[in-house]
């Protein structure tokens, strides 16, 4: 979406009070359904997503959490109607079984039992449509690819908790036979790259994690860092993790804490992106994150969590390492630790310079 759009639509919020015309849901559903009568099904399901933001804990919530997802669906089905009609992108619905009784959906394209498998998974505010665009391309590079949601999220049910990274294992074993989950990669983003690296230290199927600005430890252990956490982000994990107050959640943190076992058990390529300015994870989670025996290599960006200043530079980072990890293990790993391509360790840790932010042009496609 460009920034301009977006905030000629903020510009039209004035509150956050369920049924007011006015209010965040209300104004980015009505943006949602514009878009969705000149047939631009994808548009509106961005809008969607942004109108259930950051959590669907009241009705025009979760009525935009359902819109946004139906109409992905009609999106990839092809039979949006309009001048902007979609086209079908052979993307398949599947719904998985999960540890508990629970159960996620997620997209998917590509599956084959020749491929090998690349499982997407957004963070604690993302749902899986935010990513699925991404699939037709997924398939292009040679991936049975699914896009899925973190435990709580969207259309998982499972509670986030500290055995919440089981649901990956789970879901390897639901997809053995339509993709070669033997060689699996994790693109897993902030909350999901936690769970990402705790299932790989588990399960030696997973062959590589790539995140940005994934928890390890102290974000779960400091509490002098916890008062400088956003709001938002610790209101949607005490909804995510079923507690009923603030104390409670903050009882419940420190036991999804990556130990040292943890840690130690993790010996395959990690590729994170880190944001020098993050609001949300501790500086320290890096040097944290360098204890693991594995190719472990960073790419700094100066900008908040997410680096969403930096999304192209990101993308490029994150799709280069795994087409290469994937493609050419032969070239061997860099300096332990280190960003990528940086030619002496001093020079490695500086924050990437911010780059101005262009939007696109008509008909320009941006880079994957």
């Amino acid at each position: 979406m460009a920034p301009a759009h977006a905030a000629r639509v903020v510009a039209r919020i004035a509150n956050d009070t369920p049924g007011d015309a006015r209010s965040w849901a209300a104004v980015w559903t009505a943006e949602a359904r514009t878009a969705a009568r000149r047939g631009d099904d994808l548009a509106a399901c961005r809008a969607y997503a942004l109108a259930r933001f950051p959590y669907p804990a009241d009705d025009p919530r979760r009525a935009a959490q359902r819109l946004c997802v139906d109409t992905f669906d009609t999106w990839r089905r092809g039979t949006g109607q309009g001048r902007a009609r979609s086209r079908p992108q052979d993307i398949e619905r599947l719904e998985l079984p999960l540890p508990g009784g629970a159960s996620c959906h997620a997209w998917a394209a590509g599956l084959d039992r020749d491929r090998p498998l690349l499982v997407v998974m957004g963070g604690i505010v993302s749902v899986k449509e935010q990513w699925a665009p991404l699939l037709p391309l997924l398939r292009r590079l040679g991936f049975a690819a699914v896009v899925t949601e973190l435990p709580g999220v969207g259309e998982n049910t499972l509670t986030y908790a500290p055995d919440s990274w089981r649901m990956l294992p789970a879901f390897l074993d639901h997809l053995r036979a339509r993709a070669r989950v033997a060689d699996t990669s994790l693109l897993a983003l902030s909350f999901s790259g936690h769970l990402a690296l705790r299932a790989a230290g588990k399960d030696t199927r997973i062959r590589r994690v790539l995140t940005v600005g994934a928890p390890v430890t102290a974000f779960f252990r400091d509490t002098a860092w916890r008062a400088r956490v956003p709001d938002v982000t610790l209101d949607t994990l005490r909804l995510l993790t079923g507690a009923a107050d603030r104390e409670q959640l903050y009882a419940l943190l420190p036991e999804f804490a990556l130990t040292d076992a943890d840690l130690a058990a993790v010996r395959i390529p990690v590729r994170y992106v880190v944001s020098s300015r993050d609001e949300i994870i501790p500086p320290g989670e890096r040097a944290r994150l360098r204890q693991a025996p594995g190719d472990i290599r960073f790419k700094v960006f100066d900008d908040v969590h997410g680096s969403p200043s930096h999304l192209g530079a990101t993308r490029r980072w994150l799709f280069g390492s795994l087409l290469r990890d994937r493609f050419l293990p032969s070239a061997g790993p860099l300096r332990r630790g280190r960003p990528d391509h940086a030619p002496e360790p001093r020079e490695a840790d500086r924050p990437a310079v911010a780059q101005p932010v262009r939007a696109r042009r008509p008909g320009e496609r941006s880079a994957p």
